[in-house]
């Protein structure tokens, strides 16, 4: 089965295909097949104006009519289309999804919050982890960051905040919005033992790449600080030279560092496991599970 998930986000928007292959008795195996990554940067707009620019929306049509000419030529069938943060705070994000379901005829669904902390759970990735351990997702994008947190294997709670790395450039988070999410993540987590994160986003991928630390190996929250204070000393045109950054990473990691490193401060978490996960992969597996659900259904 080929399927395939589109999520535009405040700093890009990215096209996954997966191919899933399933079959009793073992559970379904998701291998990528395609990974495309357009930096359409509307966080840019919205956060500073509070809508998408012309320029900007003929760019997200364009972008969607090459992602739909690759979906053709892959013939995939089934397909899911969300938007986060920056669409949820732009006043023509409606105008916007009529433009692409006229000219591409995808359907693009604007979710929220929650529902985006849920979509990066889904992926499981602690189902194969230590059950006596307790976890907390971050995912950090460019208009907000999800946390999702269990111990135990149960659910504990998912939040979202609006604190992501392209509103902390244009200086929209304010101190009140930092101490709401340490005040959040300080009472929620208190009391449970050993919590260990988990990271999904660009910014912590590209963290990772850069530390050349072994797949399934975590990162210290001491490692993370040494990054931030060595990227904050350096100018984004130093960041693309000696890290090979693409501009668009560049200015974005430090807000990014900074965030995951408050959020695991704030919950005691020492150390992160970086699974190479995100919101596409969440929407694939979603995808998936309403796939075969319509098929038992037929």
């Amino acid at each position: 089965m080929r399927l395939a998930a589109i999520d535009i986000g405040s700093n890009a928007a990215r096209l996954l295909i997966t191919d899933v292959i399933s079959g009793p008795p073992a559970a379904p195996e998701f291998i990528k097949t395609v990974l495309v990554r357009v930096p359409l940067r509307l966080g840019f707009d919205v956060f500073d104006k509070g809508m998408i620019s012309e320029g900007k929306v003929e760019k997200i049509v364009k972008t969607i009519k090459s992602y739909k000419l690759l979906l053709d030529v892959y013939e995939v069938k089934h397909l899911k289309a969300c938007a986060t943060s920056a669409m949820r705070d732009a006043s023509n994000a409606q105008e916007i999804i009529k433009k692409v379901k006229a000219e591409t005829g995808i359907t693009i669904e604007i979710i929220s919050g929650d529902q985006e902390a849920s979509l990066i759970y889904e992926n499981h990735i602690a189902d194969n982890m230590s059950r006596d351990e307790s976890y907390l997702y971050i995912d950090v994008g460019g208009g907000s960051t999800e946390l999702t947190f269990f111990s135990d294997g149960k659910l504990v709670f998912k939040k979202s905040f609006n604190i992501g790395t392209i509103r902390m450039l244009k200086n929209q988070v304010d101190e009140a919005a930092w101490d709401e999410m340490k005040e959040f993540i300080r009472t929620k987590t208190k009391g449970y033992h050993h919590v260990t994160a988990i990271g999904s986003g660009g910014n912590i991928n590209k963290i990772f790449s850069i530390s050349k630390r072994k797949e399934g190996k975590p990162l210290s929250l001491d490692l993370l600080r040494d990054y931030y204070k060595e990227f904050s000393n350096l100018s984004v045109s130093q960041r693309i030279t000696l890290h090979k950054l693409r501009e668009d990473r560049a200015d974005v990691i430090v807000p990014a560092l900074l965030i995951y490193i408050n959020v695991m401060r704030w919950a005691d978490a020492q150390e992160i496991f970086v699974p190479k996960i995100g919101l596409a992969d969440g929407l694939i597996h979603t995808l998936y599970e309403e796939v075969k659900l319509k098929e038992v259904e037929v």
